[in-house]
């Protein structure tokens, strides 16, 4: 009996990956093994840069409530810790936020725990 492959199911399991190629340079467009390698790469880049992002977010919320609370002679971690013993609970998002957008409304957040 001959061998049966399921050329369909091959060719739209290809074709999904060629799609995703779209936008690559050279051979990694059009080139199905060059192709297949650099969307594998592509991906375990997003998969890991979807949890760095988060990390390099908070840092930059960390420089901007420290940029902010040195404009009112405190710093980053006097601040977070007057923060916490005045029970006021704000996340960095937010508090970074204030600093940036509504500097007077940060400094009557300061005012109120120093």
């Amino acid at each position: 009996m001959p061998r049966s492959v399921n050329v369909v199911a091959a060719r739209h399991r290809r074709k999904k990956m060629m799609k995703m190629a779209k936008g690559y340079f050279g051979r990694r467009k059009n080139v199905w093994t060059v192709a297949k390698n650099a969307i594998e790469k592509g991906l375990v880049y997003a998969y890991r840069d979807r949890k760095a992002k988060k990390r390099e977010f908070r840092g930059l919320w960390i420089q901007r409530i420290n940029a902010g609370a040195r404009e009112h002679g405190m710093s980053y971690s006097q601040l977070m810790g007057a923060l916490k013993k005045a029970n006021i609970d704000l996340n960095r998002k937010v508090l970074a936020d204030l600093a940036m957008n509504h500097p007077e409304a940060f400094k009557s957040i300061i005012d109120k725990v120093k």
